[in-house]
């Protein structure tokens, strides 16, 4: 069994377009429910990013999707669907955004 490792994610749900402000609104409650959470939003659809502990990309995977169905009622979050998960290891997220961890940024619309 390996140590845990950090993964960034970023998971993209949508649906039936929902008043903006009710989405922010349940984004907001999500955060509360799974701190550290930051993403965009729209009347239809919603990304959200965060650092997730996992021993492999697969078990980051598999947690990923579930972060939007645990909470759906808890956050009174819209009735969407995850359409797009990715999942990248610290080091390739670095690459890419050319810092190792990014700080949580709240929500802004899309």
């Amino acid at each position: 069994m390996s140590a845990p490792e950090l993964w960034h994610v970023t998971l993209t749900v949508a649906g039936d377009r929902c008043d903006p402000g009710d989405v922010l609104s349940a984004l907001e409650r999500l955060a509360n429910e799974r701190p550290f959470l930051s993403g965009r939003y729209a009347a239809d659809r919603a990304e959200l990013r965060y650092w997730e502990e996992a021993e492999d990309c697969a078990d980051a995977c598999a947690l990923a999707l579930r972060v939007w169905f645990e909470h759906r009622e808890t956050a009174s979050l819209p009735p969407w669907h995850v359409v797009a998960v990715e999942v990248a290891s610290r080091d390739e997220h670095a690459r890419r955004d050319g810092t190792a961890v990014a700080a949580a940024g709240g929500w802004r619309p899309f």
